[in-house]
């Protein structure tokens, strides 16, 4: 076997790829370099001239871990043998004990893809140094137990992950144990409730792990026993969760429609193929097995380097066996920081007619999918690593499980054709980022962070990437009219956004006959709404120069005036001489007194004219001459609302029709601009000049035009701004409420004021869904007039109505699951006791509680 140079794996210091292990407060200060260790070279400042080049053993064993894999130039099991043996013959050294372990853990749970390599290379190890791998369980197992004591069930997947690969090493069978007794914990938890979701998690780590398990032991004894516990969890995984359609992405709104993808739960899914694999003798061929028995342990040559002896009759050196302390699964099993819900398997290229994807009845879609989402959710503190991973991912696994990087999708029909695989990497990994962007109810990260992982993909592989995402598009826009209509407003949002990263370069022309529909159908709606986020990002002129003639006219002239007219200074409008004297007054900042001389002359007039209200024409005038002012930026208005404050404040608790006539001012100064208004109301909201009560009654109720406002951008973005900052507001007093480092009065205090901000916000769902539901019905008040449309055109605003009914039922229902009753539970008494630095974050926690937006 060829020689292998040591020093190219692991000379030289410094960490992996960026990303590595994080180096800040949550890892704990793991990345810290020991001093002394690389200092050995100097005794009272004299060098002992080390060669350059040979780092210490800390640092390459350091490196190389970080790296292991990445080079596909390499066969994984030999880099594995190395680092063994390098970690072995050099294990008495503390620093290389301290940094092996350190760099181990921290790579199980934030690199997944190399778990079983990481694992080879302890397995190596073991044969060299038993006292390695003995460490490497001593030290894990009671990192098993946090996690799982915490409820961190990601973390404590891919820790047993690590400990299953492991378990060749073992004295006796110590991961099925462990999966007996969570597989109870989840029968338990399913007959207390049928709505329980932490049962089906714990169902989805038992299903995860035993692939791994079963691919790095053959023992036939532990393949019956696995036999035994599937037979057991299909019961449970093949059950549908009630809380299932709720969070299905094609929703089955109308019967007529096919839906783009049946999405199947994730772990009836898994059940199924594994119960395959397991009739077919368990092939599991796109794990990696990287620790091979039959090789030697790895030797010096006569350069000092190191080489692996293969040895010709399969003679196996038999492996120390090490005892595995156990882990106690507690009774009552901690449900974690975050709510859960059913996982549907989402994707975008699955089961068509030419496999770029692992089909659904293949154990390769789950397995690469569970490792790709982990990678992305960790490591959300750096997209340009994470985007190199996924452009990568086919070193991660076994030989021929994908095709070469950048293969064109008109060849995998000659490939497939000649029976070899045909799973494009790049499909695979964009198909993942999708399944995060479209994760219902909430993805776990902002959506912006998976569009930029997009953008980074592309910028690396542009050759490769685009073509996947062409196909993508293409395929939701298909789906646009079956897909969930909050699915389909993000989609809106990641297009424009990548459009806007790549000069609004796409074939439009493709959509020409589209634009003959109603503007109430899905598709048409998306094509307008993305064009009014390309000009949020952009320029008018700019984003209509790119598009087709057929586009000009959905984007008028008007939307290119970015400073919009004073309506006040048109003589034909009403109160057109008091308006521009307000302007001007406001301009020089006169004394409000002066402004409220000519207010009056409005008010007299108004009540001349007959209007009952004259606030209305006031605050009109007012509000538009502080747009006006502010329309140079977005710093300008916002100066301009906080110097005049007061009196938009007064104006609330006086008259709603006026506090809702400041939204109608804003709507319509802003009229070409809607985004910018929406943004205004937002502003408003924080300011509490308005209400979301005033905000949700002023979309779905004063401006719902026979329910045909349902399919506008502006309507959808008001509405779930509105919401969103109401429902985060109770979430930080819960979080608050909880917090045990608040003395227990304060916390007290926020306990009496929970009942009420709850209440708030379930007045708002009840508003909205009163009003969709309305429009779903037909029995919106302005809706029992003739539709100029016909019968067409009153089914698509039903539709409307029905999609926004199962959104908005859908946010209820999770927030219920969060700040309910029944889950945030009673109020503990007891505080901890701080030092300096829990000093510093509990006056960081009651900074932050006291700029919770007021919304109430």
């Amino acid at each position: 076997m060829a020689d292998t140079d040591s020093r190219r794996d692991y000379g030289g210091g410094g960490g992996g790829r960026g990303g590595g292990y994080r180096n800040d407060r949550r890892s704990g200060g793991f990345n810290k370099r020991k001093r002394g260790r690389e200092d050995d070279d100097f005794d009272q400042g004299y060098p002992n001239h080390r060669p350059r080049g040979d780092a210490p053993p800390g640092t390459r064993i350091r490196k190389g871990l970080l790296e292991i894999a990445e080079d596909p130039l390499r066969l994984p099991h030999e880099v594995a043998q190395n680092l063994a043996k390098l970690t072995a013959d050099n294990y008495e050294d503390e620093y290389v004990k301290d940094i092996f372990a350190t760099v181990a853990l921290k790579l199980i749970v934030e690199q997944p893809f190399k778990i079983p390599f990481v694992a080879a290379v302890v397995l190596y190890a073991n044969a060299e140094n038993a006292e390695v791998a003995r460490d490497a369980i001593a030290k894990t197992v009671p990192r098993l137990q946090e996690y799982l004591e915490a409820g961190q069930w990601r973390e404590f997947k891919l820790v047993l992950r690590f400990l299953a690969c492991l378990s060749p090493l073992y004295e006796e069978d110590a991961i099925s144990p462990i999966l007996d007794q969570l597989f109870d914990r989840a029968v338990d938890l399913q007959t207390a409730s049928q709505d329980d979701t932490l049962g089906l998690e714990l169902i989805k780590v038992i299903l995860l792990t035993v692939p791994y398990l079963l691919a790095a032991n053959n023992d036939e004894t532990l393949r019956q026993t696995v036999s035994d516990l599937l037979s057991r969890t299909d019961i449970v995984a093949s059950t549908q969760s009630p809380i299932e359609p709720l969070v299905d992405p094609y929703p089955d709104n109308n019967a007529q429609d096919e839906k783009a993808m049946p999405c199947a739960s994730t772990i009836s899914m898994l059940q199924r193929q594994l119960q395959e694999e397991e009739a077919n003798g368990w092939p599991l061929k796109c794990i990696p097995r990287v620790y091979d028995p039959t090789l030697k342990p790895v030797k010096a040559n006569g350069d000092g380097d190191l080489e692996i002896e293969a040895n010709g009759n399969g003679e196996t050196k038999t492996p120390t066996k090490h005892t595995f302390p156990g882990i106690i699964v507690p009774a009552t099993v901690n449900t974690g920081p975050r709510a859960l819900f059913p996982d549907l398997y989402f994707s975008l290229y699955a089961d068509q007619e030419v496999e770029s994807v692992p089909p659904t009845t293949n154990i390769a879609s789950c397995i690469v999918r569970d490792a790709i989402v982990d990678t992305i959710n960790i490591l959300d503190f750096n997209r340009n690593a994470t985007a190199r991973f996924l452009n990568e991912i086919d070193c991660y696994w076994a030989p021929d499980t994908f095709v070469k990087r950048s293969t064109a999708f008109d060849k995998l029909r000659d490939i497939q054709a000649a029976g070899k695989p045909t799973w494009k990497p790049e499909d695979v990994a964009i198909d993942a980022i999708f399944s995060q962007v479209f994760q219902l109810p909430t993805p776990e990260h902002r959506l912006v962070y998976y569009h930029s992982l997009i953008t980074e993909s592309c910028k690396i592989s542009p050759g490769a990437v685009a073509p996947s995402l062409g196909r993508a598009i293409r395929f939701l826009f298909r789906s646009v009219d079956t897909m969930d209509m909050e699915l389909g407003y993000r989609f809106m949002d990641w297009f424009a956004h990548h459009l806007s990263n790549f000069e609004f370069r796409w074939k439009w022309a493709e959509w020409i006959p589209e634009l003959t529909l109603s503007d109430l159908t899905p598709k048409k709606a998306f094509i307008l709404g993305t064009l009014e986020k390309e000009i949020q990002l952009s320029f008018a002129k700019r984003v209509r120069d790119t598009l087709p003639e057929d586009y000009h006219p959905l984007i008028p002239t008007s939307k290119e005036n970015e400073v919009p007219k004073f309506k006040y200074d048109d003589e034909n409008t009403p109160y057109a001489k008091e308006g521009r004297e307000v302007l001007t007054m406001l301009k020089k900042k006169a004394p409000e007194a002066d402004v409220q001389t000519v207010l009056d002359i409005v008010r007299d007039q108004a009540l001349a004219h007959g209007i009952e209200d004259p606030l209305v024409p006031i605050m009109d005038i007012y509000m538009t001459s502080i747009l006006s002012i502010g329309s140079k930026s977005l710093s300008h208005v916002l100066s301009t609302i906080d110097r005049c404050k007061d009196r938009l404040l007064a104006v609330g608790p006086q008259s709603e029709a006026a506090r809702r006539q400041i939204i109608t001012s804003v709507m319509n100064f802003w009229a070409d601009h809607p985004g910018t208004a929406v943004n205004l109301v937002d502003k408003l909201l924080n300011y509490t000049i308005v209400t979301p009560m005033s905000v949700i009654q002023w979309a779905l109720q004063d401006h719902m035009d026979r329910g045909r406002a349902l399919a506008n951008l502006r309507t959808y973005e008001l509405v779930f701004l509105t919401m969103f900052k109401v429902t985060n507001r109770v979430r930080q007093v819960v979080r608050e409420r909880n917090n045990m480092t608040l003395p227990y009065s304060q916390r007290q205090q926020i306990d009496e004021a929970l009942p009420r901000e709850r209440e708030g916000m379930r007045d708002l769902f009840a508003a909205i869904e009163d009003a969709v539901t309305g429009v779903a019905a037909g029995a919106q008040d302005e809706m029992v007039e003739r539709f100029e449309g016909g019968e067409a055109e009153e089914e698509l605003v039903k539709r409307w109505g029905v999609r926004w009914t199962r959104v908005w039922k859908r946010k209820n229902a999770v927030e219920e699951a969060v700040v309910g009753e029944g889950f945030i539970g009673e109020l503990v008494e007891g505080e901890l006791e701080l030092d300096v630095v829990g000093q510093e974050e509990e006056a960081a926690v009651g900074e932050e509680y006291g700029d919770m937006d007021q919304v109430a």
